[in-house]
């Protein structure tokens, strides 16, 4: 029976952002005690060195592209590439091709993540076949082959009539609906927000009323419903006041926000560059702040970086002719660190507990926990070490930031899933 002991280890103590100093001993797939001075003649040592230990994070939006766009990711480098980043869990979108609308395709994933042993992945079934928004798939069969949740991420359903069904039958299930919020008939054409930085170099703007009244629609839909309704990348001030008002009245609505549009705006668009062009687009500076003032109060609920990878041929397309999106597992915690957390606005704590313990609350998933008796999921980071992000160095295939050259501080240097080591540095 393996057993691991992590030994001088730093973790967060009962209050604050104090570390004390504790060894942690992993048997099988748990943790089986956290104390001091831990002593087992059987188990492997490690010596952390004061490093940080933390629960391995939980990124509930990523693009994985396998099936049908292996040369922007596959399964087992997305998998590869979340270890790295210290992410243990990570779900993937339906927006593959073949989509991830029938059993078969949630076996291949289940199959290939398993085999690739690194992340735990977690399929996204599509809410409508080909995501095409005409047919719904057949919930009941991909809920028993293992997807979690259901979504049509990458396109938001435009009738509402589809979603409110969905949202009855997802109920039934206890299946959570994730949506991408974008009414069609205002975004298109656009390649950025419709704001100064559009109007400068003419180009089509996608305004954040876009997402907005889509939130607005699905709120009442799932208010009419009772489904626990989840919104994808919330990126609008007015998306922001929405959500809280719908929480203000005990509606199960949840949101995430991505690290890049916590940490940068239209204003930061250096020039027409393709690896700052996503989806929803980087808004005004007052969106931004909306975001960090919602995130502190809870009205988002946690962090996730839609991990988008797209090759360079495609991105050097240009900024209105290449696809959306841009990398995000191998850099998040550092650049959130240093710029959230080193600055004041977030306690490390606080991080914490949004990339890692209230996604999977939220969800209700069995991850994000550092006790005696949880899954042995155990992300270790030295919070001193300084290094610039550099895409060269990434395990994902993709290559495609906005943060090229960015300093940052707090990198992962081990990641462990299931009580195995999957990623050391």
């Amino acid at each position: 029976m393996a057993k691991i002991l992590l030994k001088n280890g730093r973790i967060l103590g009962m209050a604050g952002d104090e570390l004390v100093t504790r060894d942690i001993l992993i048997h099988e797939n748990q943790i089986e005690e956290i104390g001091e001075n831990i002593v087992d003649s059987e188990a492997t040592i490690i010596d952390l060195a004061g490093k940080f230990v933390a629960p391995g994070f939980v990124d509930l939006h990523v693009h994985l592209r396998e099936p049908g766009y292996t040369h922007k990711e596959t399964i087992e480098t997305g998998a590869n590439a979340a270890v790295r980043g210290g992410f243990t869990t990570i779900a993937c979108m339906p927006n593959t091709r073949p989509v991830i609308d029938t059993v078969e395709v949630v076996k291949e994933i289940l199959t290939k993540a398993k085999a690739a042993g690194k992340a735990r992945v977690l399929p996204i079934g599509a809410i409508t076949t080909r995501q095409l928004g005409t047919e719904h798939t057949n919930f009941e069969a991909l809920q028993e082959v293992g997807i979690f949740a259901l979504s049509d991420d990458g396109v938001g359903v435009q009738s509402s009539q589809m979603m409110r069904e969905a949202m009855r039958r997802a109920k039934k299930l206890g299946l959570p609906i994730i949506a991408h919020c974008e009414d069609d008939t205002l975004v298109k054409g656009g390649v950025v927000h419709e704001g100064k930085f559009a109007a400068k170099h003419d180009l089509t703007g996608m305004p954040s009323l876009s997402e907005s009244i889509h939130i607005g629609r699905d709120i009442l839909l799932a208010e009419d419903t009772g489904v626990h309704y989840h919104v994808c990348h919330i990126s609008a001030k007015e998306s922001v006041r929405l959500v809280r008002e719908a929480k203000s009245r005990g509606q199960k609505v949840t949101a995430e926000v991505t690290p890049h549009h916590l940490l940068l705006c239209e204003d930061d668009i250096p020039d027409v560059d393709a690896n700052w062009k996503m989806n929803p687009p980087l808004r005004a500076k007052e969106d931004r702040e909306a975001l960090i003032a919602a995130l502190l109060d809870g009205t988002i609920d946690f962090i996730a970086t839609d991990h988008a990878p797209h090759s360079e041929e495609e991105k050097a397309a240009g900024i209105e002719l290449a696809p959306f999106g841009i990398v995000g597992l191998e850099t998040a915690f550092p650049l959130l660190y240093t710029h959230l957390v080193k600055t004041g606005q977030f306690t490390l704590r606080r991080l914490v507990e949004l990339m890692s313990t209230k996604p999977a609350e939220r969800f209700n998933l069995p991850y994000g926990k550092l006790e005696a008796g949880q899954l042995a999921d155990i992300t270790v980071i030295d919070l001193e070490q300084e290094q610039e992000i550099d895409p060269k160095t990434f395990l994902s295939k993709g290559r495609n930031t906005p943060f090229v050259g960015w300093k940052t501080q707090g990198w992962p240097t081990l990641t462990i899933v299931d009580g195995k080591v999957v990623w050391s540095a």
